[in-house]
């Protein structure tokens, strides 16, 4: 239990007064009025919620302080600055505010270029721990070891529901934050319910904090909310714990959710006994008991809530008039579709200075593996780019399962090469928080079927900039083998390069030869986009991709294919491991093939596709993917929408068939594209 002498801490109770008022009058506008009215369609309420909020903003005083926050947390973002008028603007989906109308209006962030962040938020439960524990290694790593005074007694706060507590996200920032002893503070509001679920069922015995007492390397505070001395107690010494860099804390604090999960909750799932004794402890009513007289008169109350009401009825007629957000603005998920850098996050906001590149090689004489052309451009860029980070599972010391990092970490340092828990949630989700802290994360995912766990945190990261409409920005690479090898399975040799194509805000990149794979690689940790980097298995250290190493300065621009032949009979398309198989089939044909390795599938080159096939007259699309949903079906339609009439024959698709790839060797001969069915595949179209 916290002492109550310490109430008297410096705070201004006033103000914390003010702030709650105004908070709980935009509450009771929106569900009272605009919500009726239809002129707000989601509305999440953050009625009990609201004091402990409010001190913990007051307590978040360094300008590097950054807050991950949930849809709850619009006492915190009034307490960082947030205008009234801007918050019921995003309820409304208006201009401005938080994304501009294009995110549900509690899904919020903050840039604070000169005072705290409040890191994007996301729609999915739990999604907001990862992102903010990778936020407070960049904390450590620029106070560290770039030497960034600025940066000390930064700290990183995660505000969560008790429900958020079950995520595989909640643990994997749990154990990545002790691990590491990192800032980070994560802050659970335990309101006892998830949606209509009791917090017994999301935490055996319903109280997170009693359960991880035993947690190494992790501080526990636990209270009341509601009580505005203890919490302030609560808040003031686990906020000073972190800050003056004595590991991660966790601090439980009970409130009471004094309405339904959302407007459209009925609450029938709570009995009337519950419901009023929820009443009883709103912080309102206590704040009020415990400032009046001590903090303010009872007409100095009477004159904030008045105030507060008149305010955000003026700032709701303010945000009704403001215009409805421009369409045109939609267009683009990459930097490019933008005129400014966005304010937050990647190598480009604090003056990056691209280094010179060219996209002409300039050759070596020694052949090199696709590994080592992965290995010397990692070297090259992490010693021009302080900045830049490689990490994942067993790259450190191991060098990687494809040893693709061999030897890094012994030359640049295991604060700036290092290994990772086996969480890849936490691999991509501690990514996104190191690119808003200013870093170049470049993880490895070691096979592209175990991105899966992942999928939310990758899905997010691609629509970022979106969402914020260009405040907030991750670029990072994701650095992912996949395909077939000496073997195949379902679990070490899938492609699925379609999934990510059709992840919204992602660069693909996809090579097939050393050279190229340099080339890509190096474009990715330059770019101010998020990109997949995709290493095909059975290339690694084929004959087939072989290159000379095309020198530190050589760049492939995404969406620039490669003609690997010239041919005036039928275009094939295709990328990675097929490229070889494809160029096998064409010198075997008779007829003149011109074969096209697309290099990167998203962007990709159509310009130089359509050019082909208005050409030939003909395309044959080779890819390793399943043919349903595949990319291939992207391509095939593009090329029936926009050259109909110049076509000589059907666009024909050779593909994986719908099924994952077998372990047996023979089995997996047998499904794979080959030269001999992509020769079969030509002379049916050629003879058509």
């Amino acid at each position: 239990m916290a002492k109550k002498n310490m109430a008297d801490r410096n705070i201004d109770w006033k103000k914390v007064t003010e702030l709650l008022l105004l908070s709980r009058a935009i509450d009771d506008i929106e569900e009272n009025e605009l919500v009726p009215e239809k002129k707000v369609l989601y509305q999440f309420s953050a009625k009990g919620h609201e004091l402990a909020q409010i001190l913990l903003g007051m307590h978040l005083t360094n300008p590097k302080d950054a807050a991950s926050a949930y849809y709850r947390s619009r006492p915190l973002m009034l307490t960082l600055g947030l205008t009234a008028e801007d918050a019921i603007a995003s309820d409304m989906a208006k201009s401005g505010g938080y994304s501009d109308g294009r995110d549900i209006g509690v899904v919020c962030n903050l840039p604070g270029e000169n005072s705290p962040k409040v890191l994007p938020m996301a729609g999915d439960v739990g999604s907001q721990y990862t992102p903010a524990a990778g936020y407070a290694q960049a904390i450590e790593h620029r106070k560290k070891y770039l030497k960034e005074t600025e940066y000390n007694g930064a700290i990183s706060v995660i505000l969560g529901g008790d429900a958020s507590v079950a995520t595989n996200g909640f643990w994997s920032a749990l154990t990545i934050a002790t691990t590491l002893h990192l800032p980070v503070l994560f802050f659970i509001e335990d309101n006892g319910y998830g949606i209509s679920v009791t917090s017994d069922l999301q935490t055996p015995g319903g109280n997170i904090a009693n359960n991880l007492r035993s947690f190494k390397n992790l501080r526990i505070y636990s209270g009341d909310g509601t009580s505005p001395a203890e919490a302030l107690d609560l808040i003031s010494q686990s906020t000073e714990y972190v800050r003056k860099g004595k590991g991660p804390a966790l601090i439980r604090l009970t409130v009471p959710r004094l309405t339904g999960h959302s407007y459209q909750d009925n609450q029938a799932y709570k009995n009337e006994k519950q419901i009023q004794e929820e009443e009883k402890n709103d912080p309102v009513l206590k704040l009020k008991k415990f400032a009046v007289p001590k903090y303010l008169s009872e007409e100095e109350w009477k004159e904030l809530k008045k105030k507060s009401s008149d305010r955000v009825t003026q700032a709701a007629k303010d945000a009704w008039n403001r215009k409805d957000p421009d369409p045109s603005t939609l267009i683009s998920t990459f930097a490019e579709g933008y005129d400014e850098i966005q304010k937050v996050g990647g190598l480009h906001v604090e003056r990056y200075e691209r280094p010179a590149d060219i996209t002409e090689p300039e050759p070596e004489k020694q052949r090199i593996n696709i590994v080592e052309a992965v290995r010397r451009t990692l070297e090259h860029e992490l010693e021009i780019n302080e900045k830049i980070l490689v990490f994942g599972e067993d790259v450190g010391a191991k060098g990687g399962v494809h040893a693709a990092t061999m030897g890094l970490q012994s030359r640049f340092g295991d604060h700036r090469v290092f290994d990772t828990s086996l969480s890849e949630e936490g691999i991509i989700g501690r990514s996104v928080g190191l690119a808003y802290g200013g870093l170049m994360p470049v993880a490895e995912i070691q096979f592209r079927k175990y991105a899966d766990p992942a999928t939310e945190q990758l899905k997010n990261t691609g629509t970022i900039r979106w969402r914020t409409a260009n405040k907030f920005a991750a670029p990072m690479v994701v650095r992912m083998p996949g395909g077939f090898a000496k073997c195949g399975d379902p679990w070490h040799s899938e492609s699925n390069e379609v999934f990510f194509a059709r992840m919204i805000g992602w660069q693909v990149a996809y090579p097939s030869n050393a050279e190229d794979a340099a080339g890509l690689l190096r474009t990715a940790m330059r770019s101010n986009n998020p990109t997949i980097f995709f290493e095909h298995r059975n290339l690694l250290d084929s004959k087939y991709a072989r290159k000379p190493y095309p020198g530190d300065r050589f760049v492939v621009p995404f969406g620039k294919a490669k003609k690997l032949s010239e041919g005036d009979d039928l275009t094939i398309v295709t990328w990675g491991a097929m490229c070889e198989r494809c160029e096998e089939a064409a010198h075997q044909n008779e007829a003149s093939i011109e074969v096209l390795d697309l290099r990167s599938i998203m962007p990709w080159d159509k310009e130089m596709v359509l050019e082909s096939v208005k050409k030939t007259g003909r395309c044959l699309i080779v890819h390793e993917d399943a043919s349903t949903a595949g990319f291939g079906a992207e391509i095939s339609s593009l090329i029936s929408d926009e050259l109909f009439e110049y076509l000589d024959a059907p666009v024909k698709r050779l593909t994986m068939p719908d099924i994952p790839v077998p372990y047996n060797v023979g089995l997996m001969n047998s499904v794979l594209p080959d030269a001999e069915k992509i020769r079969e595949a030509i002379k049916l179209l050629v003879e058509f």
